[in-house]
């Protein structure tokens, strides 16, 4: 928490790293003991790529509309949301504004791409033993994901080489 101190009313944290690596407890436990920025009481809004990826093949997907439709509007001042993509449907479903002035936290595998550094004031950089965050994200998603690992992995692998997320963080965790 003490890298959150002297944040502003409206900081952007992303976190990022590979699948079981505990992104996503990470995000819950920042949003549940978030200390609060100049005396407001603005609890952050929580963004959850998991809800956006558009399917198996779909990181380079949600990495777009994360840039496009959320950080880059939010840091113009506009209007900013993200659509929830429905995986027992197979088809995007209902859109969920970001509440403007509130600090916003985003989490998942995608959150560091390189053109969100300049639009974020804390990066996380997630790390886990690859057989740690495999048993995790298997027993977390069960069979669904069993079967899309070696995909979501290639994909994971072919974004790290692209937009090289380490490079961008600011803060950087070792879980295990």
């Amino acid at each position: 928490m003490a890298a959150l101190q002297g944040t502003r009313p409206d900081c952007v944290v992303l976190i990022d790293g590979p699948s079981g690596a505990g992104k996503s407890t990470l995000a819950d436990v920042l949003v549940a003991q978030w200390p609060g920025v100049a005396g407001t009481t603005a609890r952050p809004t929580l963004v959850r790529l998991d809800d956006i990826y558009p399917g198996w093949a779909g990181l380079d997907a949600a990495i777009e509309q994360l840039t496009e439709r959320v950080l880059i509007p939010r840091s113009l001042g506009r209007p900013a949301a993200w659509q929830r993509f429905d995986w027992e449907r197979g088809e995007p479903a209902e859109w969920h504004p970001v509440e403007p002035g509130h600090p916003l936290i985003v989490e998942g595998c995608g959150a560091l791409a390189a053109a969100h550094a300049r639009l974020s004031d804390v990066r996380v950089w997630m790390r886990a033993d690859d057989a740690l965050r495999k048993r995790r994200a298997l027993d977390r998603d069960g069979d669904a994901f069993r079967s899309h690992w070696d995909q979501w992995q290639t994909d994971w692998e072919a974004y790290r080489v692209r937009e090289n997320p380490e490079g961008s963080a600011t803060i950087t965790l070792t879980v295990g």
